[in-house]
């Protein structure tokens, strides 16, 4: 400790003796240089760290700024992605509907053109629900058909809209025909959400995957031709009476959106009218 002191002591007065010197020698000029020797140094260290921080701030300030410009870039992207999309959206639903009226006009009876409204999910589509009801003069077991085929048939009206009971349901039956062969049948809503074809055994053995399957106009309930689905498997495992095959549906049900309500009889084979072809 007394060390340390001495050396201090003997610092100041060295400092001292040196300034008295050049006070002698030079005046005031000897003392300002010194003392500028001593302050110049911090002075520009002080300006080095003013520097940098200015720098820093100006480099924080150009972030924010950057961040907010890229924010920005970020939002008008997923607003023009949005409105593309929109326009996507509005262009391919102008595209089915002038499909639909299109076909609406070339067939041989009186349909009523529905929207799907909702739909009732139970791992399948069980039914849907179309905005056209009793303020339509729509009638309970009204055909409900699309440009691809055979949906199903109204089995609850409504003031304004009706619950159309879909070919998937297991309470569903429809008669039909197979194109090629003729072969008779009956189609049948099954718990899985799939449909098949009931015919009698003896009539069968020339069916093949990928058959049309279309409706045969027995009964009057539903027009002839109106396409249901395609063979998409045989099932060996039907009884000496009936044979099955499994048949996948033209109509994707859990897509649809526009539909057609057949308001009036036709006897005419309504096949080469559907997309489907045979």
């Amino acid at each position: 400790m007394k060390i340390r002191r001495l050396a201090l002591l003997t610092t100041v007065v060295f400092v001292c003796l040196v300034l008295l010197t050049l006070q002698t020698r030079g005046g005031a000029t000897g003392a300002a240089d010194v003392l500028a020797l001593v302050t110049t140094p911090v002075q520009a260290g002080l300006a080095r760290v003013n520097r940098a921080a200015f720098g820093l701030w100006s480099t924080y300030l150009d972030w924010k700024n950057v961040r907010a410009e890229n924010r920005r870039l970020r939002d008008e992207a997923e607003q023009l992605r949005i409105d593309s999309l929109r326009v996507g959206e509005t262009v391919e639903e102008n595209r089915r509907l002038r499909r639909l009226l299109g076909f609406r006009e070339r067939l041989p009876l009186a349909t009523l053109p529905g929207e799907v409204i909702g739909r009732e999910w139970g791992g399948w589509v069980r039914s849907l629900t179309v905005n056209r009801g009793r303020g339509d003069n729509v009638m309970r077991l009204t055909a409900v058909i699309s440009p691809e085929g055979l949906i199903g048939r109204v089995v609850d009206v409504r003031l304004g809209a009706s619950v159309v009971q879909v070919l998937t349901d297991p309470a569903s039956t429809v008669g039909a025909h197979l194109v090629r062969t003729r072969t008779p049948g009956i189609v049948e809503g099954e718990p899985r959400g799939t449909i098949r074809l009931k015919y009698m055994a003896r009539d069968g053995s020339g069916i093949q995957v990928g058959d049309l399957v279309v409706t045969s106009g027995v009964g009057g309930l539903f027009p002839r031709g109106i396409p249901i689905g395609r063979v998409r498997a045989i099932d060996d495992r039907g009884s000496a009476l009936f044979s099955y095959a499994a048949l996948a549906p033209v109509v994707d049900l859990g897509k649809v959106e526009h539909v057609l309500l057949v308001t009036s009889e036709s006897t005419t084979d309504l096949t080469a009218l559907f997309a489907v072809g045979g």
